[in-house]
């Protein structure tokens, strides 16, 4: 089986106990007004775009004939900056769990390993599952979830993995609606299978202003983990600047919480 990556980042020191490597999959559920990750919102294959340092000599513009640039408008290769590049490369399950596993011994002794991450990576499910068990026992795995997905889906992927990062943005599934486009009824849900399942997990909640950051929602996010780890992760302020290089625009005003 085949699943669309966006980015796969090596000595990631964030996303899991040790030194990892992470892994993000291409397409997400929700629409999150703060997304950071741009480029992992949508599950095709699109033009990545770096403006700054743009000669505008057009010349990515005119007609190739790479495979691997159809459909996209532009060519990959031919920008004197290497400014244009593409957000989802095509991976087999196999071959890229044999990438990730050259590394097994170094994480091993370091106490490191992989994480699948997004994107949203239960989207890509099938994929998800298919690469986690070929990583199952021979490296420690980690996922970071949202946990919008189907309540079956959601059990077995986590079974495959060492360690559960999963997101309470809002504990209001009116306002959460609002702001990342659905309810959260079904993300409970996996939070209170999470809580029993006696795999290990952390609780996040990025701390949006005005938003997700209000005293009524930490306090209603708390009681609803109860005694499991949660941790409040700051606001990345980079983000915005990502979002013209997929041709998107960022919406929201973080000074307002708009």
């Amino acid at each position: 089986m085949t699943g669309l990556v966006f980015d796969i980042k090596e000595f990631a020191v964030h996303d899991g106990a040790g030194i990892r490597t992470t892994v993000f999959l291409k397409g997400c559920p929700m629409c999150c007004v703060w997304c950071h990750n741009p480029e992992g919102l949508s599950p095709k294959r699109e033009l990545y775009l770096k403006h700054n340092g743009c000669l505008h000599c057009g010349l990515c513009q005119k007609p190739c004939t790479h495979p691997e640039c159809a459909g996209l408008g532009r060519c990959l290769h031919i920008c004197p900056q290497n400014l244009v590049g593409v957000a989802g490369v095509r991976w087999e399950s196999e071959a890229l769990a044999q990438k990730l596993l050259t590394r097994s011994d170094f994480f091993n002794s370091m106490g490191g390993g992989i994480t699948v991450s997004g994107g949203e990576p239960l989207m890509q499910s099938g994929f998800c599952i298919e690469l986690l068990s070929k990583l199952k026992g021979r490296v420690n795995t980690a996922i970071e979830t949202s946990g919008y997905a189907d309540n079956e889906v959601f059990r077995k992927v986590t079974e495959l993995c060492d360690f559960v990062y999963m997101d309470i943005k809002l504990a209001d599934s009116e306002i959460h609606k609002k702001y990342t486009g659905v309810t959260n009824e079904q993300i409970l849900e996996n939070a209170e299978y999470l809580k029993k399942s006696g795999i290990p997990h952390t609780f996040r909640t990025p701390l949006i202003p005005g938003i997700t950051d209000t005293e009524e929602n930490l306090r209603s996010i708390k009681a609803l983990v109860g005694d499991s780890p949660w941790e409040k992760l700051a606001y990345n302020t980079l983000a915005p600047a990502k979002y013209a290089s997929v041709g998107r625009r960022f919406m929201l005003d973080i000074g307002n919480g708009k």
